[in-house]
């Protein structure tokens, strides 16, 4: 019996440890943290053997696979030994992919992945039977076992592509690439770059490439690098032979002369990068025959994501949004450049060796107040103290709602979008943007 060690008792790990029991591995599963009560309880009932709070090396060298959680990075002593050892690492999408026959389109990017992700999966679902996973949701491995759609929308990150050797999407998409997580990447951007491309390296000319055009990150590596699939990209700028492009407030999608025009002027997703999440997704449910009424009507309802540029509330005729997904200076950069208002702008967190110098022009034409929340703020007053009449810093999102609350008048908006990472102060990204909604809620 094969040995299958997981590292890592969250949703990916929980997840691969009931397919691999399943698919008759003996399987160990430890965590150097604390594991939730939920998945401890689906451990034990699913009698799966499990360590908490440390790793018995006797335990995992032994192995003949490892999935590892996206989170542990590789410089991890544990992790080097695990490699001498010659025993195969793997990321939990690698692992799953290995027990189906399902039609996989993954995404990924620096930005958008979710939102595209979601909005794909919301068109597709329309038409097909098929799964949302990888990074969002149920775990890929869980659902394979539970419920094994015959497609699946996966949203993938570069720390799940590391650990791929076959993995291999019928459908790839690259939403874009701006340097983020360098700190994983030896602070080397184009080590974070050939990570996501990893995306493609094992598609063949029967599969399909789709990303943005307008990205030179995207374009330059497509130069000078030869990969296999067909590729389709999109654009705001430039008409596109085959793929897609905007233009007059329309979006024109060509695959194999067989032409598809939609308006986007009812569309509920703001701000052009949602135009561009919106032609990835519309390319991917064109390439899977979803009829063009389908995708028309789909785009028009779609709801978008739980904090991503999320309308909270309006109180006192000034909106509240709540951007904690947006962990870039990058994705911060989208949501200033959609905002239409003078703008309090709540940021902040754990740095990632971010680069403020793009978020400028916004700032000094649309920030009339900064609120800092993080535990360090020091990089934030050096960068953008000159810019703003108020800038201010607390530790508590209660209080950062509070000021907000003060400096506005009617017509401004409240907007969360940190550009940083939360573990300093909050659990994750949703337990931030989950106290900013209550706090709102509670002026």
């Amino acid at each position: 019996m094969k040995r299958l060690v997981i590292l890592g008792g969250g949703e990916s790990g929980v997840g691969t440890a009931l397919l691999g029991k399943e698919k008759g591995f003996e399987v160990f599963v430890s965590d150097k943290g604390i594991i939730k009560k939920k998945y401890k309880d689906v451990l034990l009932n699913n009698e799966i053997e499990f360590e908490e709070k440390k790793h018995t090396e006797l335990k995992i060298l032994n192995a003949d696979l490892v999935m590892k959680s996206p989170g542990i990075p590789d410089k991890v002593e544990l992790i080097k030994k695990i490699r001498t050892a010659n025993i195969q690492v793997v990321s939990e999408i690698e692992f799953a992919s290995r027990y189906t026959d399902a039609t996989l389109v993954a995404i990924t990017g620096s930005n958008g992945k979710t939102t595209t992700a979601t909005l794909t999966h919301h068109i597709l679902s329309q038409d097909l039977d098929v799964g949302l996973a990888g990074n969002i949701g149920d775990s890929f491995a869980k659902q394979l076992l539970k419920e094994n759609h015959q497609n699946y929308v996966l949203e993938v990150s570069s720390f799940q592509l590391d650990d791929i050797s076959q993995f291999q999407p019928k459908i790839a998409v690259l939403t874009n690439i701006t340097s983020d997580h360098l700190d994983r990447y030896d602070y080397k951007f184009e080590n974070y770059i050939t990570s996501k491309f990893r995306i493609v390296e094992n598609q063949t000319s029967k599969d399909y490439f789709i990303y943005d055009a307008d990205d030179p990150i995207i374009t330059e590596w497509l130069q000078e690098h030869s990969i296999q699939s067909k590729l389709l990209p999109f654009s705001l700028k430039n008409e596109i032979k085959e793929g897609a492009y905007y233009n007059n407030n329309e979006i024109t999608i060509i695959i194999d002369n067989n032409k598809l025009i939609m308006p986007t002027k009812n569309i509920t997703l703001e701000g052009k990068h949602n135009i561009k999440n919106a032609m990835a997704a519309s390319t991917v449910a064109h390439l899977l025959k979803i009829r063009k009424q389908t995708i028309r009507e789909s785009l028009e309802n779609f709801q978008g994501v739980e904090h991503r540029l999320e309308h909270v509330l309006k109180i006192n005729k000034v909106q509240y949004i709540n951007d904690s997904k947006a962990t870039n200076v990058n994705a911060t950069y989208f949501a200033l450049e959609s905002m239409d208002a003078p703008t309090v702008w709540i940021v902040g967190g754990v740095d990632k060796g971010n680069d403020y110098k793009e978020l400028f022009p916004f700032v000094n034409e649309k920030v009339k107040a900064i609120i800092c929340l993080g535990v360090d703020n020091s990089k934030l007053f050096e960068a953008f103290g000159n810019m703003v009449d108020i800038i201010v810093e607390t530790q508590f999102m209660s209080e950062a709602v509070k000021i907000a609350y003060k400096v506005t008048e009617a017509g401004d908006n409240v907007l969360l979008s940190p550009a940083c990472a939360s573990f300093d102060l909050f659990e994750n990204y949703e337990d931030r943007g989950r106290q900013f909604k209550y706090a709102v809620r509670n002026l």
